[in-house]
């Protein structure tokens, strides 16, 4: 599927505040592209993003935690990513199925094969042309962000489920490393972003 980028990293990486940059550099400059998030970015995929960042919601069970990401997905892919592709445009997600891989599968350890083949039903053919990793470890991101936010699920998760997660994402880079470019984190928020275009450049994305 082309013209489709994904953007992963661990909680506290600084993926949203590269997304917006990132939307700005294009806004200014009159690309073509299109800008979402996943678990959410359209109305009912938001709705379902609320009750899985709902800390309230910290007895939800795993395995409907991973069902209820791909059912977000699956909407999201229907009202966003797909009409959007088919207008020709670029389209840059922040999060997509390799959170869920990493999250769910090994995270939470309910099997990465259980949850590639629940996403391969989700998303089917629209898979990221690549997906940019952000790098930096769960103990520098929180150290840099100051912490966990308590009141997103997620992030209130034990510190060794992060742990899981960044290794998580390294594996899966060591496994399939045609699919990932790969970003130091631990610089500047300005430094991580002109790294970033610089990557988009050479990809032909940007000219």
């Amino acid at each position: 599927m082309r013209n489709f980028i994904t953007i992963e990293g661990c909680e506290g990486v600084g993926k949203t505040y590269q997304t917006r940059l990132l939307k700005q550099y294009c806004e200014e400059n009159g690309y073509n592209v299109v800008f979402t998030r996943e678990p959410g970015g359209s109305e009912i995929a938001e709705q379902i993003r609320r009750i899985l960042l709902d800390a309230n919601n910290s007895d939800m069970d795993d395995l409907c935690e991973a069902f209820l990401y791909a059912a977000s997905r699956i909407q999201h892919l229907k009202d966003i990513v797909k009409p959007a592709l088919e207008e020709g445009k670029v389209v840059f997600c922040d999060r997509y199925v390799h959170s869920s891989y990493v999250y769910q599968g090994i995270g939470r350890g309910l099997g990465l094969d259980k949850i590639v083949k629940l996403n391969e039903i989700a998303v089917g053919e629209y898979m990221p042309d690549f997906t940019v990793f952000l790098d930096l470890s769960p103990e520098n991101a929180f150290m840099r962000k100051g912490g966990a936010d308590k009141t997103d699920r997620m992030e209130a998760v034990d510190y060794s489920f992060h742990v899981k997660v960044y290794e998580g994402y390294k594996r899966l880079i060591a496994e399939h490393p045609e699919q990932f470019e790969v970003i130091d984190a631990s610089g500047t928020k300005e430094q991580t972003q002109a790294k970033l275009r610089e990557v988009l450049q050479r990809r032909g994305i940007f000219k």
